[in-house]
Parts: structure tokens; C-alpha cells; sequence
């Protein structure tokens, strides 16, 4: 088990990408703290790790506050000792024209997006440098902070931003050991396209990805559980494409 004993806060953890890594480290032997701003599935989430053996507890957050990620990190503390891994992972989306795109629902996006990863960030990096954790912190971008998309402006400028601030903590946090990564998904099978798929969307949305088919939150989840284990240890300060080849060619 790669990640055995280890401790993961993972943000979004109730449901979709989250889930499928708070699943997935426990069966590499981590302890979770499920975060997310849904009591209802998180606490589900705990059951469902409980009854695969897995330690796990569950801690509401809105990651657009920082005073709740840093309570949030001191929990982990308090709760298991130590934290390992921080995965920012918490995100929204909606599609919207840029000429109807509101102010308040375009700062909505960054708040969470965006200064939802900086928050997590910050208050992780703070704690392994004082208590001198060699830690590693992941977070999500996606395959919209590489290249462009019609009606996503907030979407692509939040995901854009994560993928700049993770080489920008990598650099800065490296005199500490800590290790800053991050992922790009392409189109994932995740609640944020449930809409698309209602009005029959998805082969349209899936039309760009190599197997035509969406990626399953597991297959995400894999490289997660790789880039928080020590056989990533030479890999800090970059974004990698988890897209089905989704930006390679088309």
C-alpha cells in the first residue's frame, strides 16, 4: 500500500473526483478527512470508507473562506496528528455566454475555484512547514486551464490561475520538502455534466476525448494516489494532463 499511514485531506471529497480518491487512498492504506460543503454525502462518503475498513471522518467546509481551511487543517491535526496531503480539489462550473456572464457569478467561480486552491495552499503549506512534514499538495485544474472554451470564461480563468499558483508553491514551498502538483482532467463522468447528458449532449461533449467515451473519477483518482506517494517524489511544480488525449490534437 503506497500511501500507508499517511494522512489526506481531500476538498470536494463527498461526491465525484473526490470520492473516487478518498476511496482510492484508503485502499492504499491512507486515513481521510472527507471535505466538503455537502453534509449529507460526505457523511455517506465516511460510511461507504468505514465499511471498507478505511479511517475516515468527515469536515464541513466552504473552501471560499480561509478561516475554514485553515480549521480544516487544524482538524486534521487534532483528529489523526500529522497531514501528508492536501488535495484541493473543490469545484464549481456552469456554461455561460462571457456577454451574459454576471460579475457575481463569475467572482462565484473564482471565490471557489480559484481562492478555494490558494486557501488550501496556504494553510497546508503553513502547517508542514511548522510541524516539518514533507508533504505533497494536489490540485485540480483542468484541461480548461490549458486551452480555450466558449461559454466557460470564469471556469477557464479559475483553472488557468490553479495551474500558474501550483508551479508558483512548488518553487517557493521546494526548500521545505513540501511537493506542489497538479491535474488536469478532461471530461469526466461527474455531476457537472449531468445537465449536458438530460438534453443528450454527450457525445458531443465526449466527441474530442481518444476513447469517445467520458473518463471515470477512478481512472482520476489513480494518478492523485500516484502523485501523493513517494514514487512521485521527482515530480513537483507541474500540471499533468489526465484528458484521454482530449488537448493532444484536436
Amino acid at each position: 500500500m503506497r500511501l500507508k499511514d499517511k494522512v489526506a485531506v481531500i476538498t470536494g471529497g463527498a461526491s465525484g473526483i473526490g470520492r473516487a480518491t478518498c476511496i482510492k487512498f484508503i485502499k492504499e492504506g491512507a486515513k481521510v478527512v472527507v471535505a466538503d460543503f455537502n453534509e449529507t454525502t460526505g457523511v455517506e462518503t465516511v460510511k461507504m470508507l468505514k465499511e471498507q475498513g478505511g479511517e475516515a471522518v468527515f469536515k464541513k467546509v466552504d473552501v471560499s473562506d480561509f478561516k475554514q481551511l485553515e480549521d480544516l487543517v487544524n482538524f486534521t491535526i487534532e483528529t489523526y496528528g500529522r497531514i501528508d496531503t492536501m488535495f484541493n480539489n473543490a469545484g464549481i462550473g456552469f456554461s455561460t455566454p462571457i456577454l451574459e456572464l454576471e460579475p457575481t457569478d463569475y467572482e462565484r467561480i473564482i471565490k471557489i475555484n480559484q481562492d478555494g486552491v490558494y486557501y488550501g495552499i496556504l494553510a497546508a503549506g503553513r502547517k508542514m512547514k511548522e510541524l516539518d512534514i514533507h508533504g505533497t499538495i494536489i490540485n485540480t485544474s483542468s484541461i480548461f486551464g490549458f486551452i480555450a472554451n466558449v461559454n466557460t470564461f470564469s471556469y477557464n480563468a479559475s483553472k488557468g490561475a490553479v495551474r500558474l499558483m501550483t508551479q508558483t508553491a512548488a518553487l517557493e514551498l521546494a526548500e521545505y520538502g513540501i511537493r506542489v502538483v497538479g491535474i488536469a482532467p478532461g471530461i469526466v463522468d461527474t455531476p457537472i455534466y449531468d445537465t449536458a447528458r438530460e438534453k443528450g449532449l454527450t457525445d458531443l461533449i465526449t466527441d474530442k476525448q481518444m476513447t469517445k467515451k467520458f473518463t471515470q473519477p477512478a481512472d482520476i483518482a489513480n494518478v492523485v494516489a500516484f502523485l501523493a506517494s513517494d514514487e512521485a517524489r521527482a515530480i513537483t511544480g507541474t500540471t499533468v494532463l489526465v484528458d484521454d488525449g482530449y488537448t493532444s490534437f484536436k
